[in-house]
């Protein structure tokens, strides 16, 4: 518990921490009121009647690059390289130092992410679907019980990403490529998504098959993938990973 605390105080001093809660909320908000906006459009000319199924879930889809920055900020910042002034030193010496065990040590900084990571996503879920019900009014989608496991399934989305990410940052010990790679394909080409267009396997990549947790229907896919099964595959692929980054942490040089 005390790691844990730690992890948790240390992740709540960096600067870039914020900047991803402050994206985690405000992407997905910003852009649900210009779907919003769009959507109250349509419904005011004639165009549309209701808004749609997923109305909110997809921007809150878009909206966990702050869960992104969240996971490859954590691990990075152990690996950065103070100025000379200050040492030159790098904090995951003082961290090791203070944790000799780099497994307990991991496994705190993962907790301290995946609680993080949770509540940006609440956080987030809340704002967004607020914005929702405010810019929609009367013509929003009903919340009803449906939508509890729907949220639930965001929230684990968001964690997972985080933990992805992390693993990702422990085995390449910098934040630059899969900051790039991992915000590229979630908010501007999903590579993902394509490889989707040349074999159907690729519905099963843990971004692919994450978001199937709560959203109903992903353009253009004709995979049937019930929202546990998603959950368990996305499950899996950070399993696996996480168990990989452990493993090199404890064998390599830090």
């Amino acid at each position: 518990m005390r790691a844990l605390a730690a992890e948790a105080s240390k992740l709540a001093s960096l600067p870039a921490v914020w900047i991803a809660m402050a994206a985690g909320v405000l992407v997905p908000g910003v852009v649900a009121a210009i779907t919003a906006s769009s959507t109250r459009g349509a419904i005011e000319r004639g165009a549309a009647t209701v808004a749609g199924a997923d109305t909110g879930y997809q921007e809150l889809a878009f909206g966990v690059v702050g869960a992104i920055i969240l996971g490859v900020v954590a691990i990075s910042s152990e690996h950065f390289t103070e100025s000379a002034e200050s040492g030159g030193g790098r904090q995951i010496t003082t961290s090791l130092t203070a944790v000799p065990s780099r497994l307990r040590f991991l496994l705190a900084k993962v907790a301290a992410v995946a609680i993080a990571g949770a509540v940006l996503a609440i956080i987030a879920s809340g704002a967004t679907m607020g914005v929702i019900h405010v810019v929609l009014g009367e013509h929003a989608p009903a919340m009803g019980a449906d939508d509890v496991p729907r949220l639930a399934g965001v929230v684990c989305y968001w964690v997972c990403t985080a933990l992805l990410a992390s693993g990702i940052t422990v085995l390449t010990r910098h934040g630059v490529v899969p900051l790039a790679v991992l915000i590229a394909n979630t908010s501007v080409v999903s590579v993902t998504y394509l490889l989707t267009k040349i074999t159907p396997l690729a519905n099963y990549l843990p971004d692919m098959a994450g978001v199937r947790m709560f959203i109903r229907r992903l353009p253009g896919s004709t995979a049937e993938i019930s929202p546990l099964t998603g959950g368990l595959v996305m499950t899996a692929w950070v399993a696996v990973l996480l168990v990989v980054a452990a493993i090199s942490f404890t064998r390599r040089d830090a």
